[in-house]
């Protein structure tokens, strides 16, 4: 992994807000595709929010590329864009967390602190067959306690990596390797036959179900897009007319006159709306997607869209929109 052994603080602080959430095999090209766009922290901290977010597409939880170029402007801003190199005024940056700060302490400038990531809890857990959830306070500061105690502290960047590699490739959530890990001997779960049980979580995700039927409305080759706010997934993010149900509603004829003559007021002799597409899912961590879109041709622009933003097909490709977006120009594309 090109992160690896990486003594430059900017990029191991890129890998690790890439990787948050994020599995290694998807953040590996976004991390490289970045430092080639973006070399320094200087370069990043001019780019346009827009350029940035476009890179980012795809990756999801878009708040932690908001992070991303704050910190970088507040780094050349306050520090001349050389990055602090000391674990408290590390955990003052945006988007940089004890675990972050740490990973970029150790990694950067070999200090003593230790990192735990889900590699390093699975790891502990098993070796020594804590039952703890590591998803509450008391596991949480237990494993911290842990990880600190064993730390090595003249090598904790090596000890940090190495740990973590060990998790990952050896010691895996899935089918770990037991049979050839040389850590066997001294492995509690292992002894008790525990393995596939530790570590434990407390907490299961509800997700949440939500409904979207998007409205492309094409007037004159161009397309009415809008801009996502805060608040809500896919913030800053592009998107077209939106019409959240609460529940999956057939699509017919009457749900297209409630949503374009009942909200938006358009007359129906200004608009020709042919069938909605398949419905389109995508999976969040709290959430999931049901999306549909219909294609909507008008032949003036409605009082409703006077001021919205109409923009060609050309440029639509230069603008950020969410992945399930992005499978709709790949699989249905615009006319």
């Amino acid at each position: 992994m090109p992160w690896k052994n990486e003594k430059d603080p900017y990029k191991i602080w890129l890998s690790e807000i890439i990787l948050q959430q994020t599995r290694v095999e998807q953040g590996w090209s976004y991390y490289e595709k970045f430092v080639q766009t973006y070399p320094t922290i200087f370069d990043l901290a001019k780019a346009k929010d827009e350029k940035v977010f476009k890179l980012w597409e795809g990756l999801g939880y878009y708040n932690r590329c908001r992070n991303l170029l704050f910190t970088a402007r507040e780094i050349v801003k306050l520090y001349e864009g050389i990055f602090p190199n000391t674990y408290e005024n590390l955990l003052t940056l945006k988007g940089v967390g004890p675990y972050t700060a740490a990973a970029i302490a150790s990694f950067a400038f070999n200090l003593p602190y230790a990192v735990v990531d889900g590699n390093v809890f699975r790891v502990f857990s098993r070796f020594y067959g804590i039952h703890t959830p590591i998803d509450t306070p008391n596991g949480i500061q237990e494993f911290n306690k842990i990880a600190a105690n064993n730390l090595a502290l003249k090598e904790a960047g090596i000890y940090n990596q190495s740990l973590m590699d060990f998790g990952a490739t050896i010691c895996k959530p899935m089918a770990p390797l037991c049979s050839v890990c040389v850590m066997q001997n001294n492995c509690v779960a292992f002894a008790k036959q525990e393995v596939g049980q530790l570590p434990i979580k407390l907490k299961q995700i509800q997700k949440k179900n939500r409904y979207f039927d998007f409205f492309c409305f094409k007037y004159q080759g161009k397309w009415l897009v809008q801009q996502r706010g805060e608040g809500d997934i896919w913030s800053g993010l592009y998107q077209f007319y939106l019409a959240e149900q609460p529940k999956m509603i057939k699509a017919n004829a009457s749900l297209v006159k409630e949503i374009l003559e009942g909200q938006l007021s358009i007359s129906p002799t200004l608009y020709k709306c042919v069938n909605p597409t398949e419905v389109y899912t995508q999976t969040l961590t709290h959430q999931q997607l049901s999306v549909r879109f219909f294609k909507v041709q008008l032949s003036k622009i409605p009082p409703c869209f006077t001021k919205a933003q109409w923009i060609s097909k050309a440029s639509m490709a230069k603008l950020p929109f969410p992945k399930i977006i992005n499978q709709f120009f790949k699989h249905e594309g615009l006319d």
